[in-house]
């Protein structure tokens, strides 16, 4: 099991650095909204991995808040950046 649990925390860690680099990146605001909403979901997983492979159950309630606040930032910066484009 602690292979398994290494690769995946790799990929994982893997799949983190290049999400950064396309926050970093850019070009347009939409992709680093899209890249901070993939951020938390990639955050979410890496937490429900560990809490699964260690037994973990406590840590339901911090993967539900971190969903929550992952969406509802995407949704609320999606929401400016359209009417900073639109222009109003």
């Amino acid at each position: 099991m602690s292979v398994v649990y290494a690769v995946t925390m790799a990929l994982l860690g893997a799949a983190v650095l290049m999400t950064a680099a396309r926050l970093v990146q850019g070009p347009s605001t939409f992709d680093r909204i899209m890249a901070v909403d993939v951020l938390s979901v990639l955050l979410v997983c890496g937490i429900a991995v560990h809490a699964a492979v260690w037994g973990e159950p406590a840590h339901a309630a911090i993967l539900v808040v971190i969903a929550l606040l992952g969406f509802v930032g995407s949704v609320t910066a999606a929401r400016l950046a359209a009417q900073r484009e639109a222009g109003g």
